[in-house]
């Protein structure tokens, strides 16, 4: 039931007003936390939607440790890695912070389409009405083990007259709207609530990955035609279709560019960190004239100092990669064919992510989907350092994009219940005055 969805709802921003705003994203490969501060911006003709403008104060990067495919396998050494990254933030930032946006890719992640309709009796449509055609939707929602993460209003229709997007105040006999619902299951939700409250962290909102990489790489035209983002982490692949400005489709797959290394060191018998060098350093979808002559050094595992290295053809490294990303195109094909996604996304695709990188990859994706690709990268948020420019942190940014749209999202008023059972700040605070007077 989506009014059971146990996830946290943001708060929508207040128009005029700066607001302080701190994200976390808990990846496979890192962990990275940013403070910003959100300024009132003036409407312009690029990015429509923000309403804000985003300045970066502090910023907090470390490698991920206790997570693997987006899921809390570790709890200690991941609190650990998150306490190290929001304390390098805070002081940067010269702020204490105690709630965080955070992302989510596990959990089976994934998104269903849920319509319904109500009465009108003729009548002007009112707020009510709304909130009664959005509660008819709760009735076919998601199973009771998994939690929504965003359910997104995607389009109105009056009396069977489609594409409108704000009903209020028209007159008609029937109303119906088709709602986006994004969800992941609630265990694996839990664990990363455990972790963060280990941390002394509440968790403002909750954010799915593929949805916080489209916001933060689209520009307002794509989105309004239909496009879909691919965004190739270090575990996992998301992606993410937009059409009409709203998200309407989202999905992971367990394969990313880790396990492009893995494969790397599996076959050349070399160590991982060996392995991730040769990857950025010589890797590649496409094979070029000079492969076959180009030697590259290796040193196999457990070899000695007084060993001389090895020596592949860098075609070698070109031979082990393709497979495993045609393989990731054609599973992300495959499952927006089954879902008819393909011909919502138009004919575009934009590819993000830190393994988007990839020599060669918009090439190989334009052949596999017969779409046109591009490579996208985090656009309108000033202060980042310039690690964290490229699209290995497009979900970072997102998240911070995420606050101007929350609004968009359907949540009843309520009392928030919390992943693990435990009572608020506020509640704790009560039942220590109860006890101790």
């Amino acid at each position: 039931m989506m009014t059971d969805a146990m996830t946290a709802r943001l708060k929508p921003l207040q128009p005029g007003r700066t607001t302080l705003v701190s994200v976390l994203d808990i990846g496979s490969t890192k962990i990275a936390c940013v403070i910003a501060r959100l300024v009132p911006r003036t409407e312009g003709k690029a990015l429509r939607r923000r309403t804000h403008t985003v300045e970066v104060i502090g910023y907090g990067y470390g490698p991920s440790a206790g997570v693997k495919s987006g899921v809390i396998s570790d709890l200690d050494k991941a609190e650990q890695a998150v306490r190290t990254v929001v304390g390098m933030a805070e002081r940067a930032a010269g702020v204490t912070i105690q709630s965080v946006i955070v992302n989510v890719t596990a959990g089976r992640l994934g998104s269903e389409t849920f319509s319904a309709a109500v009465d009108l009796g003729g009548q002007e449509v009112e707020r009510a009405d709304i909130q009664r055609v959005l509660r008819a939707v709760n009735d076919r929602s998601v199973r009771p083990e998994r939690s929504i993460i965003h359910a997104l209003p995607i389009g109105y229709s009056l009396d069977g007259q489609k594409g409108i997007r704000d009903p209020r105040g028209m007159v008609g006999e029937k109303l119906a709207v088709d709602v986006a619902v994004v969800s992941a299951e609630t265990l694996a939700m839990r664990n990363i609530e455990l972790v963060l409250h280990r941390c002394h962290l509440q968790i403002e909102a909750l954010t799915a990955t593929p949805y916080a990489s489209g916001l933060s790489t689209l520009v307002d035209d794509e989105s309004e035609l239909g496009v879909a983002c691919i965004d190739f982490g270090g575990a996992t692949t998301t992606v993410s279709v937009f059409a009409d400005g709203h998200l309407v489709y989202a999905d992971a797959i367990a394969i990313g560019g880790h396990h492009l290394t893995l494969d790397i060191a599996r076959h050349l018998s070399v160590g991982i960190a060996d392995a991730e060098r040769l990857k950025t350093m010589y890797g590649s979808v496409l094979p070029g004239q000079a492969d076959e002559r180009d030697l590259i050094p290796i040193t196999p595992v457990g070899a000695t100092r007084d060993e001389a290295p090895g020596q592949i053809p860098r075609s070698h490294i070109t031979r082990i990669i393709r497979p495993r990303v045609e393989e990731v195109l054609t599973a992300i094909k495959d499952r927006m064919q089954s879902t008819g996604m393909m011909d919502v996304c138009g004919r575009r695709f934009v590819l993000t992510g830190g393994a988007s990188e990839l020599t060669g990859l918009p090439e190989v994706a334009r052949r596999i989907l017969a779409r046109n690709v591009r490579n996208g990268r985090p656009m309108g948020i000033s202060g980042l350092p310039d690690m964290a420019k490229g699209p290995a942190f497009a979900t970072v940014a997102g998240m911070l994009i995420y606050p101007q749209v929350c609004a968009q999202e359907y949540s009843e008023p309520r009392r928030v219940a919390k992943l693990t059972g435990t009572d608020g700040y506020l509640a704790r605070v009560g039942g220590w005055l109860r006890s101790s007077f």
